[in-house]
């Protein structure tokens, strides 16, 4: 049987965790080309760097999510055998893709945060091209934001069929493997 107090605090630290991310895409880095108080430079400005701590702080929370999740199935390492059948197939089918978008949403997530914080710290004469004040695109927040809502979706799915599928197998039957006397008299 799953338990309910781990699904609700993996569904709690996803919640935080997309809802954090959703936050850094909202509040990116912008930067704009300035002159210097002469007029002879221009330089970049940018505003807030928030956004690189909603980012990270996804990345922390989902990361936790996702531990929570693999310390209390054992990651198919340690432990009794599932039972065979569906449910052992479909736990090892969401085990796969669980980590597959954990870990595009870890990129996305990660690769965010590093190009919010990278700020250009070069300037350019006035009469020159004015600098590139590059910031991190738009999306890529948001796409690490959808692969948390997936990864929170197939981990609990996960976890449900892992819990189903556990259970005392055994390979040969798992009766008595004495025979009963009791009924020849």
């Amino acid at each position: 049987m799953a338990s309910k107090l781990l699904m609700i605090t993996v569904f709690i630290f996803d919640l935080i965790a997309f809802g954090l991310a959703v936050a850094a895409e909202q509040r990116r880095s912008t930067g704009v080309s300035k002159a210097d108080m002469d007029g002879n430079y221009n330089y970049c400005v940018y505003d807030s760097d928030i956004a690189t701590g909603y980012g990270v702080g996804a990345l922390l929370f989902l990361l936790a999510s996702q531990l929570l999740i693999m310390f209390a199935s054992r990651c198919f390492c340690c432990g009794t055998p599932l039972k065979p059948g569906g449910s052992r197939a479909c736990a090892v089918l969401l085990f796969i893709f669980c980590w597959v978008t954990f870990f595009i949403a870890e990129v996305c997530l990660l690769a965010g945060s590093v190009r919010n914080a990278y700020h250009t710290k070069y300037r350019t004469r006035f009469f020159e091209n004015p600098p590139s004040c590059e910031t991190v695109r738009k999306g890529v927040f948001a796409a690490g934001a959808a692969f948390v809502f997936f990864t929170g979706i197939i981990s609990e799915f996960y976890y449900v069929s892992y819990s189903n599928a556990r259970g005392s197998f055994s390979p040969y039957g798992g009766g008595d493997a004495t025979v009963g006397m009791a009924a020849y008299k």
